[in-house]
């Protein structure tokens, strides 16, 4: 499963979700964006008012949770696709991701959709090459200067991108981090079809 697996780290605003989405089309395989999946969870616990850094009533939330993460984001029977960027989701998912409990359960989840697939599977998010799939056929770490990351973050501004990258990397469980094996491709001044055109070719090496 793993030689069928491109995961996909990096920060805020480098062009994980564009590009791994675009390796997918390429290549004709499955796409996973668990960043959604974060954000959905947060969803879910900001409707049931609970506070984001609760930590066993958040933890059960996303064990418990009935979740696709597709075309449309639907968390226990709610489309939540038109919520997943509002400003307090921006905020909370933060400590949503942080915790512990809610990475396992998601972790979980995520080896299952790639376990499951008849294709191979192109994974984004923060913790994929170094947690999620340490063993994937392919890893690619994207990044991109401050400046740059911040203009394309168009729902959010420096101040939260640099917090998020701050507590992304701070984080106690499943930190952001350049794993040693991955290959690293600064987007900044490069086209999304020529950084796809890099990793698709990287990609038909794979058995």
């Amino acid at each position: 499963m793993n030689d069928r697996v491109i995961a996909i780290d990096g920060p805020a605003g480098s062009g994980k979700s564009t590009v791994a989405r675009r390796v997918a089309d390429a290549l004709g395989w499955s796409y996973l964006d668990t960043g959604a999946m974060y954000r959905a969870v947060t969803v879910r616990v900001l409707a049931l008012g609970l506070a984001p850094d609760d930590l066993e009533s958040v933890a059960r939330v996303a064990a418990s949770c009935v979740l696709d993460v597709d075309d449309r984001v639907i968390i226990d029977g709610r489309d939540v696709s038109e919520r997943l960027r509002d400003d307090d989701v921006n905020l909370a998912v933060s400590a949503v991701a942080a915790n512990p409990g809610v990475r396992t359960a998601m972790v979980e989840r995520q080896r299952a959709f790639a376990r499951y697939q008849t294709r191979g599977t192109v994974v984004e998010g923060r913790d994929i090459t170094t947690v999620v799939f340490p063993r994937a056929g392919l890893k690619v770490y994207l990044t991109a200067s401050d400046e740059e990351r911040a203009r394309r973050r168009g729902d959010e501004d420096p101040t939260s991108v640099a917090r998020r990258d701050a507590a992304d990397r701070s984080r106690a469980a499943s930190p952001l981090r350049q794993d040693v094996d991955a290959r690293v491709v600064d987007t900044t001044d490069r086209t999304v079809e020529d950084v796809v055109e890099e990793i698709v070719t990287w990609a038909k090496t794979l058995s």
